[in-house]
């Protein structure tokens, strides 16, 4: 389980790194903050979404019952972690945006129900993308 969990970790960080640096334009930051607010609030972001995908992993482990679920029940965990995933994310979103102003959206940021698109689209695809490469790159280490 250990070493499933921290390749899956380590693909995670990489993506989500890459994902918080092309949506940044869709952040009021992007034209507004200098270059070291900007890098803080990516390196900030990508953290973030380190621990979220940390609690994914587990939940899907939970319902998948295995902590090898990408090997073993990649299907049933790969769900539950998006669904995961897409729940704390419209919450975080609509609190952090809409309640305590914590970050905001430019105007060409998509939304639904006052709540971003890109940020849940990146917990839609960025686990799917994670679960392919971690089970493309190590099928004969993973087993």
């Amino acid at each position: 389980m250990f070493s499933v969990f921290i390749q899956w970790l380590a693909l995670s960080a990489l993506l989500n790194l890459v994902w918080e640096i092309a949506q940044l334009p869709l952040y009021t930051i992007y034209a507004e903050g200098d270059l070291a607010t900007i890098a803080f609030a990516v390196g900030h972001c990508t953290a973030g979404d380190l621990v979220i995908a940390t609690g994914t992993y587990l939940v899907a482990a939970l319902v998948a019952r295995s902590g090898r679920w990408p090997i073993e029940r990649p299907g049933l965990g790969l769900g539950a972690g998006i669904v995961a995933g897409m729940a704390y994310t419209a919450f975080s979103e609509w609190l952090n945006v809409s309640i305590r102003g914590s970050w905001a959206y430019a105007p060409s940021m998509p939304q639904v129900l006052s709540i971003g698109v890109a940020p849940l689209l990146q917990w839609l695809i960025v686990p799917g993308l994670t679960l392919l490469l971690l089970r493309g790159s190590g099928r004969g280490r993973l087993q």
